[in-house]
Order: structure tokens, then C-alpha cells, then sequence
């Protein structure tokens, strides 16, 4: 190693054990959660071992250090205020989307009973075709059957659960929510 290299080790040393408590002060202040502040000194100190010859010498350097801390810290306010809008659009399309689970209950218990009876390969065939809505040659690359095989399966599927009273014809909303 340098004597340089390790000048700038010792200086990067001495200046976290000086300036790390006025630095968490620091960002404490401006957060809303202490973990988050110690996040914002964490990753200022990460700059600083990046950039160690930058530091200034003496006194400086903890001024240095306010004005990473502080690019740091708009950077995580930036990063807040854009989860908190994904946030609420997602729960926006959730409200909208989302109906009263109890209202379908007894539907979900029907379609399930009636998928229980039927083969493995059937039931999944019917559950990628209405659910998933994929096409019959999608259903097939995704089990590895022909096309031929997908619509043969899913007539039969289809037949059987008729005998169970339950009517699948395109995407009917009991079952695209079960």
C-alpha cells in the first residue's frame, strides 16, 4: 500500500470517528424514522470512502461531509415521495378492483369443487384458458401439449362442469376472481 493510500485511510479514519455522531445528529433531524437516518449516514459515509481524497483536510471536512449528507438526503426525500405515489396508485387500483370478498364466497366454493373434479391437466388447462386468459396455443407451449390437445381438453373440461352447473363461456367475473 501507498503512503498516500494510507493517508487517505487514516484521514477517512480519523474523520468518521470526529464527525459520525454530529453527522447522525445531523440527519436525525431531517428524517421521519431513525432507521432512515442511519441509512442517510451510512451512504454518506460510503461516498466519502469512495471519494476519501476529496475529503479536506482539518476542519472542512464535517462541512464536507453536511454537503454529501445533504445530497443524500434529497436523494431518499426524492425516493419517499416517489413510493408513497406508486403507493397510492397501487392502492387506488386495488379499491377499484377489489369488491366485497364475502359477497363471493359461496361462487369461489362452487368453481373450486367443480375444478377439484376434474383431472390435473384439465383444471389447469381451464384455469389458464378463463383465468390467465391465454389462447390455446399459449396453453400449450406453457404444459408442452399440441394446440389440438388444449382445445380437445377444454371442450371436455367444459362438458364435465355443466354437470356441476357452472357455465364457462369467455370470462365470467366468478371466475376471473376466484
Amino acid at each position: 500500500m501507498s503512503s498516500g493510500t494510507e493517508q487517505d485511510e487514516d484521514r477517512f479514519r480519523r474523520v468518521y470517528a470526529e464527525d459520525f455522531e454530529s453527522l447522525l445528529a445531523y440527519a436525525l433531524r431531517r428524517v421521519a424514522h431513525p432507521e432512515d437516518a442511519a441509512d442517510v449516514v451510512a451512504e454518506t459515509f460510503l461516498v466519502a470512502w469512495r471519494r476519501r481524497r476529496d475529503i479536506p483536510i482539518a476542519g472542512a471536512a464535517r462541512l464536507w461531509l453536511y454537503g454529501v449528507a445533504r445530497r443524500v438526503l434529497a436523494n431518499h426525500h426524492r425516493g419517499g415521495v416517489r413510493r408513497q405515489r406508486l403507493g397510492e396508485r397501487l392502492r387506488q387500483q386495488i379499491a377499484a378492483s377489489a369488491a366485497d370478498p364475502g359477497s363471493e364466497v359461496p361462487e369461489r366454493l362452487a368453481v373450486r369443487a367443480a375444478l377439484a373434479g376434474l383431472p390435473e391437466v384439465d383444471r389447469e388447462v381451464l384455469m389458464l384458458t378463463v383465468w390467465e386468459g391465454l389462447q390455446p396455443h399459449e396453453v400449450a407451449a406453457v404444459l408442452g401439449v399440441s394446440p389440438a390437445a388444449v382445445r380437445t381438453r377444454l371442450s371436455w373440461a367444459r362438458t364435465r362442469l355443466r354437470g356441476w352447473s357452472v357455465t364457462i363461456r369467455g370470462r365470467p367475473d366468478m371466475y376471473s376472481t376466484c
